[in-house]
């Protein structure tokens, strides 16, 4: 049947391709191909269903204890579950969905195991493989405890050992990190177990696990050490680390950090992308007119503009953008970050090294002698940095740079706090932007929002809006949760955000020392619109929803 199906389908493709398709675990060939062929998800399928002849099932119902029939390792090891029989479907037969066209040894193994004949249908790869995760958890075909006898010299079943199944659950940890784009995989031991979370679109999400993990815990953690090259008889003390590592077709560099708990070491994970595409800033979200005013800045010749906000706002993301937008050959631009996070084309970045002494303003003093036109500081951190960037400002230079304040009013306090003149901080600052992270409506599945009475007005309010903004608004959306955002709902983040451009009158205020309060007042007054008015516009265009925005209603309080 397999082959019969590659024969048709594959018959276009180069041979290297097929290949490369065929070497890919079950649950990523749906995927590639539809890459290759150009198709959406649902379009693969049917391409599969034409050309093997299996039928499609758009909708079906596991089994409720997909494992009391079929042997879990099999499960895995063909991406199949059982179903509800579909109507007219053969009763003597096992209905079996499936994400691609199984090998002629499967039918064989069912019958082996089961004492009845597969009937087998298609499914979305991604419905199949997530309600496989779901029932069972990630990496449980490899802890399963039943062992299957070899039926001839070649099988896939064959009993691993226990390194060997270490191995392979973490590499599929890895593998679902990617698909599901989790930025950071977090391995949380606990009294009798051990937890693991991903953060995906700035949330925590737990990952579904074997019931029988419990037994290679401590060999779990072992082998993240020694992927890190870390000591793994040193557990009193924290460890840093990184792996590099190829995981669902993806390179991944792995920044990796170790911390002593009650019960175990608890490690944390962030994930670099080295395929990830640094994304535009009409792709952040920001709106047309503000796209524009920030371009004109860009185009000056010196000054700095700084991006303020929290750990995970999307700075270096929004600098990188700013970045790809002035990049052409007439311009040099040089950048130090800790860590470079996206390459840019005809960009020099240089990334810090604290265990050497090459400090962010370390590599700005002598970066100013490399003729830059552009520089990058992946952040202010101290007076030094601050000073130097300044000076590189009204030199000739633009600087980018990022700082940790919670508005834009803020960042000018925060350089003085830093000991800086304010006529300096005045006469170099061009533009500030304050951002935050929400999380995006998934388009596919997002539906108008139903609220009790009251509840726009409460939350407008919240947001210091004028109540009576409701009756100018389309009906808000709100999330529903689907397979093309795994059923969370949403999928991607957009920025919300506040632009301060230095005026006149603000100068005046910043050489007076006034508050960042006095500030935002005045920057209001003259057409600031607020992380709070953005977050409104934006869920007025259906980008987000209302309670993600209203998570930033307190913004104005704790400035």
């Amino acid at each position: 049947m397999e082959k019969l199906f590659l024969d048709d389908l594959l018959a276009r493709f180069e041979a290297d391709e097929k290949s490369a398709l065929m070497a890919l675990p079950l649950a990523e060939r749906l995927p590639r191909l539809g890459e290759l062929l150009r198709l959406s998800s649902i379009e693969a399928v049917e391409a599969l269903g034409r050309t093997s002849g299996l039928p499609i099932l758009k909708t079906w119902e596991a089994l409720p204890k997909p494992a009391d029939t079929l042997p879990l390792r099999l499960i895995h090891e063909y991406q199949c579950l059982p179903v509800e029989a579909p109507e007219g479907a053969d009763s003597s037969k096992l209905s079996l969905i499936t994400l691609w066209p199984p090998a002629p040894e499967a039918e064989a193994w069912v019958y082996a195991l089961t004492g009845r004949y597969p009937e087998w249908y298609l499914g979305p790869a991604a419905g199949v493989s997530a309600k496989i995760v779901q029932s069972f958890g990630v990496g449980s075909g490899g802890l399963d405890d039943t062992g299957l006898e070899p039926m001839g010299e070649e099988t896939a079943l064959e009993a691993e050992d226990e390194n060997a199944v270490v191995i392979r659950f973490v590499n599929e940890i890895f593998a679902k990190a990617v698909a599901d784009r989790a930025t950071d995989i977090h391995f949380e031991p606990q009294k009798e177990t051990l937890q693991i979370r991903y953060r995906i679109d700035g949330e925590l999400v737990p990952v579904s696990l074997p019931a029988n993990l419990v037994r290679i815990q401590a060999a779990i953690i072992s082998r993240l050490k020694i992927m890190a090259r870390l000591n793994i008889s040193e557990k009193r003390r924290p460890q840093d680390g990184r792996i590099s590592v190829d995981a669902g077709g993806d390179s991944l560099d792995i920044r990796l950090s170790t911390l002593p708990t009650l019960y175990g070491e608890s490690v944390s994970l962030r994930l670099l992308s080295q395929k990830s595409r640094p994304i535009s800033i009409q792709e952040l979200g920001y709106f047309e007119e503000d796209e524009v005013m920030l371009e004109r800045s860009l185009a000056r010749p010196h000054g700095i503009i700084l991006v303020t906000g929290p750990t995970g706002s999307g700075k270096s993301t929004t600098l990188t953008a700013c970045m790809r937008r002035i990049a052409r050959p007439e311009r040099r631009i040089m950048t130090v970050e800790d860590p470079v996070e996206y390459e840019v084309p005809g960009v020099n970045q240089s990334q810090v090294h604290h265990d050497i002494g090459y400090s962010f303003a370390t590599a700005l003093r002598h970066m100013l002698r490399q003729d830059p036109d552009v520089i990058m500081v992946g952040e202010i951190r101290d007076r030094e940095t601050a000073e130097i960037a300044i000076r590189a400002s009204l030199t000739g230079h633009l600087v980018l740079s990022t700082l940790h304040t919670n508005d834009a009013p803020g960042a000018l306090t925060r350089l003085i706090d830093m000991e800086i003149e304010p006529f300096l901080v005045a006469s170099s600052v061009e533009m500030i932007i304050a951002q935050r992270l929400v999380r995006r409506l998934c388009q596919v599945c997002a539906r108008p929002a139903t609220f009790e009475s009251g509840y726009l007005e409460t939350a407008l309010a919240a947001l210091h809006l004028d109540p009576a903004e409701k009756a100018n608004a389309h009906l808000p959306k709100e999330p529903v949760g689907c397979e093309a955002c795994r059923r969370l709902g949403f999928r991607g983040r957009v920025a919300i955000y506040e632009i301060l451009r230095m005026s006149e009158a603000l100068h005046e205020l910043v050489v007076k020392k006034e508050s960042s309060r006095v500030i935002r007042e005045q920057a209001v007054k003259e057409g600031m619109k607020t992380l709070q008015r953005c977050g409104w516009d934006q869920v007025k265009r259906g980008t987000t929803a209302l309670p993600e925005v209203l998570k930033f209603a307190d913004i104005l309080e704790e400035a």
